[in-house]
């Protein structure tokens, strides 16, 4: 087996190269690459790790033929179009933990200098001029810090305020009371409810469409007069313009800003007024946390390439190497129903369910809803893949769900897909009997137990005598081998299904054939 190959475009830890080739991998390291080489090169890889500095554009990822994986040492993803890349079936990941700490220090450290001038009063007193009186702080005890966005590094934040005796309100929708409650603070509904009450304004989320612009004149009008405002976030989440308007009408007393709608920011309409202390993106630049998320960034990269296992990706669900393991054979189940069902659906798909039953509802099943949701529309539509599958979906409005049954008895094991269609709905079960053995058990409420092989024949027809001889007859004639016959049925005369496992291709003129043959209700031709 190739060892796979994994690009280095920006400088990462030493100790992340040894770790892909301590894993097998191997690492080339071609840093400040212009997009043309980039681009030249990027065929050769499964793997990309990067920085900021690298631009993964979708003319990159267009020309990337064999990547699978692209890994962020760090948090943000401005850098990387994740819809191409999802669109085009690799996984973007990133290390949101690594420098969380780092950054939360720093927005901390960020409020200790806006509450007591610290940069201002250093450039005084090296000019010699030691004016004491001038520079007149506030404390931050006892005060109230709102906390705009309360996830991993917000609630490193809270914590630590907390700890200095503040009051801390934090606005997030996603952030619910028992966490608001474990972490001390008060959460509150809306952002027009954190605004007036707070003393400083830290902001600790996502540059979203919702976010971009979250602190405009509009929403700095409604602050308390005399506010201080802290963003080691994401620049564009305040409106520049309208922050220098509000300096300088004394409603905001200062700012502290370590990131700028434009970087590298060699120009502000913020900087030179000492109420603004700016420091160049600092927030994750510590010792600790670039080794950590470069480390982070080798360990997620290797483990996917090497065991499938998906960490901290922003465009799938995450996988563990141990849980990898485990939904191996589950997963041939999944890719088995999700092809069986999409080759023998015929019109427009309304929506999708998933019912999981037995063992694997102690599994994590969103990859396995993924797996066979792609294999099911992959005969319908063009380039879907497990990756961008619920965007497809999503796109073209089909409603995908599913259901976890809490019965734990082996015999009640299964996977179920339903698939609601223009006409109709269909149903197909399976189950795992071994490691290596997956089987249909059910097709739309008639019981059959098969493996399914390469050249699968399948057919609806009336359960009547003579049925199966003349069918037999028909696939001997066009000198094609049957190898496996399985058969079920709803009771004797009814309806009944055939899943014939043959040694060669049926070909269309055989398959008409087959059609033409008395009871046939429909018939097609599978191939797995």
């Amino acid at each position: 087996m190739t060892a796979p190959k994994v690009l280095i475009s920006d400088k990462l830890s030493p100790r992340a190269i040894e770790i892909f080739k301590e894993r097998g991998i191997v690492a080339d390291v071609k840093t400040d690459l212009t997009p043309e080489q980039l681009k030249a090169c990027i065929g050769e890889y499964a793997g990309l790790a990067i920085r900021s500095n690298t631009k993964v554009t979708k003319e990159i990822i267009e020309a990337a033929s064999n990547l699978k994986v692209i890994g962020r040492a760090g948090i943000g993803i401005d850098n990387v179009d994740v819809p191409a890349a999802t669109a085009k079936g690799i996984v973007v990941m990133n290390t949101p933990f690594g420098n969380s700490i780092t950054t939360a220090e720093h927005a901390i450290a960020m409020m200790f200098g806006l509450a007591r001038q610290l940069p201002a009063a250093n450039a005084s007193t090296h000019a010699g001029k030691w004016e004491k009186s001038r520079f007149m702080g506030v404390e931050v005890t006892g005060k109230t810090l709102g906390i705009i966005g309360c996830g991993n590094i917000g609630a490193i934040v809270a914590d630590r305020a907390v700890g200095l005796k503040m009051k801390v309100v934090a606005f997030d929708p996603y952030l619910s009371k028992e966490r608001a409650d474990d972490l001390g603070i008060e959460k509150v509904e809306t952002i027009e409810e954190l605004l007036p009450r707070a003393d400083f304004i830290t902001l600790h989320t996502p540059l979203t469409e919702k976010t971009k612009g979250i602190l405009d004149a509009k929403n700095l009008a409604k602050c308390k007069k005399g506010v201080r405002i802290v963003n080691c976030a994401r620049g564009g989440l305040i409106v520049e313009a309208d922050l220098k308007a509000a300096l300088d009408s004394g409603h905001v007393a200062g700012a502290a800003l370590d990131v700028f709608d434009i970087e590298p920011a060699k120009e502000n309409v913020l900087f030179g007024d000492e109420r603004v202390i700016a420091t160049p993106h600092l927030g994750a630049s510590t010792s600790e946390a670039q080794e950590n998320v470069a480390l982070q960034v080798a360990e997620q990269i290797s483990d996917f390439l090497l065991t499938g296992a998906v960490t901290n990706a922003l465009n799938m669900p995450s996988v563990s190497s141990e849980e990898a393991i485990r939904l191996k054979p589950y997963m041939k189940l999944a890719e088995m129903l999700g092809s069986f069902a999409g080759q023998i659906t015929e019109t427009g798909i309304k929506s999708i369910s998933l019912e999981y039953s037995g063992a694997v509802t102690k599994l994590n099943t969103k990859p396995l809803t993924s797996i066979t949701v792609s294999a099911l529309l992959s005969p319908l539509l063009d380039s879907v893949n497990v990756v961008n599958v619920m965007m497809v979906a999503k796109q073209r409005d089909i409603n995908i769900s599913e259901t976890k049954h809490s019965k734990h008895e082996d015999s009640a094991e299964f996977v179920k897909l339903t698939v609601h269609t223009d006409k109709r709905s269909r149903s197909v079960t399976g189950k795992v009997f071994a490691p290596d053995s997956a089987r249909i058990i059910d097709i739309e409420g008639i019981a059959i137990e098969a493996e399914l092989g390469k050249h699968i024949l399948f057919v609806r027809n009336n359960d009547k005598p003579g049925f199966i001889g003349r069918l037999g007859s028909t696939l001997g004639d066009a000198n094609i081998n049957i190898a496996t016959f399985t058969l079920g049925r709803v009771a004797a005369g009814e309806d009944a299904i055939a899943l014939i496992e043959v040694d060669q291709e049926i070909t269309p003129d055989i398959l008409e054939k087959v059609k033409t043959i008395k009871n046939v209700v429909q018939a097609s031709v599978l191939r797995f």
